[in-house]
């Protein structure tokens, strides 16, 4: 039983905030790198952004449009990998997704999806 379920999801208007939560299950998420992608209608999967730990030193990644927007987190103890997203564009409008890679690469575990729809 290894999942990643993705919740908070919705409708926001521009300028307006969400959190979204990856929540897994069957496995340590600090055990693996996690990141979040995201899909448009019409438009290729792209990465936003990922977790991932080595050594003790714990490493964030964000693609451009997104930097000081966006942030990535991780509780531990919930087993959560969280996405904050902040004054909200409607182009970030798109499907997100969790999964356990930083690259996009096919394989591993993603979760369902999470519509985010910003509009006015």
């Amino acid at each position: 039983q290894v999942q990643l379920v993705e919740s908070g999801g919705g409708l926001v208007q521009p300028g307006g905030s969400l959190r979204l939560s990856c929540a897994a299950s069957g496995f340590a998420a600090a055990a693996y790198p996690i990141g979040w992608f995201r899909q448009a209608p019409g438009k290729e999967r792209e990465g936003v952004s990922c977790i991932s730990t080595n050594g003790g030193s714990t490493h964030y990644s964000y693609t451009d449009s997104v930097k000081g927007r966006f942030t990535i987190s991780r509780d531990n103890v919930e087993n959560t990998v969280y996405l904050q997203m902040n004054s909200l564009k409607p182009e970030d409008t798109a499907v997100y997704y969790c999964a356990t890679t930083c690259s996009g690469r096919a394989g591993g575990v993603w979760g369902q999806g999470t519509q985010v729809t910003v509009s006015s």
